[in-house]
């Protein structure tokens, strides 16, 4: 494993140690696309079901673990425990128009035919746009919280990190994995105005604040 992988996984993991001692310490999922989390808690699934037929490493296993587990415990707080404080009147995007498209060029376009490839490739295709429901529900409100701003950005880096990585692995080792580093340049171009925002406005002490 080489150090962008690393800080890659690292950067996301934070990310989800941010988001959920968010909602837990605030007691509230205000600002929070629950619909978001549901494609997330949707990616993991579909993309670590090797962990029933293949043990890789114990550090992979124990990620692959934390990313569901946490995933599905996001879900929970803010469909069940915080549902009170959760704004469905403006986590208003249309997941359909994501999940479908995805399942259907799943089938369309991967490496091998077979249902858990399939999948795979469908949960790497799904989190490319994951977020779009997140960024949705930032720009019907206008702003966002800071904390969920470092939230994003934690998420936005581990993406750009792996793409350092895809690169690194094509230069030292010839792996070269056209689904993921396409997928994973999508869903990096989604977070570069984030990121703009994030350095110009967030790191300076501003509020973000998105034209609604």
């Amino acid at each position: 494993m080489n150090i962008f992988r690393l800080t890659g996984d690292l950067s996301h993991l934070a990310a989800i140690i941010i988001l959920l001692l968010k909602i837990w310490k605030t007691r509230s999922c205000a600002g929070i696309s629950g619909k978001s989390q549901v494609l997330f808690a949707l990616v993991f699934t579909t993309r670590y079901l090797d962990l029933l037929t293949a043990f890789i490493s114990l550090y992979n296993t124990t990620m692959k673990v934390i990313y569901i587990g946490c995933a599905y415990a996001t879900v929970y707080l803010i469909y069940m425990k915080f549902k009170a404080t959760y704004d469905g009147n403006h986590d208003t995007f249309r997941v359909e128009f994501l999940v479908v498209p995805v399942g259907g060029l799943a089938f369309l376009v991967n490496h091998d035919f077979s249902p858990l490839e399939i999948l795979w490739t469908f949960s790497i295709y799904l989190e490319s746009v994951a977020i779009l429901p997140q960024l949705f529900m930032i720009s019907k409100t206008g702003e966002a919280e800071t904390i969920t701003t470092h939230y994003l950005f934690f998420l936005g880096l581990y993406r750009a990190l792996y793409l350092i990585n895809w690169i690194w692995r094509f230069y030292f080792e010839g792996f070269f994995d056209l689904i993921a580093i396409v997928a994973g340049v999508v869903q990096t171009i989604l977070y570069c105005d984030f990121f703009y925002l994030y350095v110009t406005k967030v790191l300076k002490g501003k509020k973000l604040s998105l034209p609604a």
